[in-house]
């Protein structure tokens, strides 16, 4: 009985971890666009760091919860492919980001005012759709929805805020790395929830 009590706790440590893996997969696209804000002061302060981190993070936490709202309505439906619909969409979303490292176009995020709600909520909307499809996924694999997008949401900002810093600092050269980071994250853990399904990985 105590065995198995202990195997519990180290799969519910294990699926804290997994989260965390996606929160950081998933915040590396609004990291990378951080960083390219803070290519637009000449200094960063704590309340540019403040306004970047709000609108990426809540808005990663927002999406999740959304496509999670709309996954359950369909749960019972596919739950017995749920792991394959997993596998596709955050590889599918993780070879996105991979492509998109690989270009060379910069994003322009700089404005008059690349503070201001008409710069920031577009930006914080296009770093989040892949968020969306992520929440779908948590419906299928019946993830904890609350704790989770607060986790997502904190992880998020976090990085965010580093990211604007890093841009001052040292410039785009971390942009690519960041959006190829986060997106090889995705292929695995879409890997391995499949893997973990079929049986082959325990």
């Amino acid at each position: 009985m105590d065995y198995s009590k202990k195997k519990e706790k180290e799969h519910e440590k294990m699926r804290l971890w997994e989260l965390f893996v996606i929160a950081v997969g998933l915040s590396m696209d609004a990291f990378a666009v951080s960083v390219c804000k803070g290519l637009c002061v000449k200094k960063v302060e704590v309340k540019h760091m403040a306004i970047v981190g709000g609108y990426f993070g809540g808005f990663q936490a927002l999406m999740p919860l959304i496509g999670y709202l709309l996954g359950v309505q369909f749960q019972g439906l596919i739950e017995q492919v749920d792991h394959w619909i997993a596998f596709l969409l955050l590889g599918i979303i993780g070879i996105n980001m991979i492509k998109e490292s690989r270009e060379q176009e910069e994003e322009n995020v700089c404005s008059t005012n690349p503070f201001a709600w008409k710069s920031m909520f577009p930006l914080a909307i296009a770093t989040s759709i892949d968020a969306l499809a992520v929440g779908v996924t948590f419906a299928f694999l019946k993830v904890s929805i609350i704790p989770a997008i607060c986790f997502i949401g904190v992880i998020t900002f976090l990085l965010s805020a580093v990211g604007i810093r890093v841009g001052n600092v040292f410039g785009i050269k971390y942009k690519s790395r960041a959006e190829l980071a986060g997106g090889i994250i995705l292929v695995l853990m879409g890997m391995k929830i499949l893997l973990e399904h079929l049986g082959i990985l325990i």
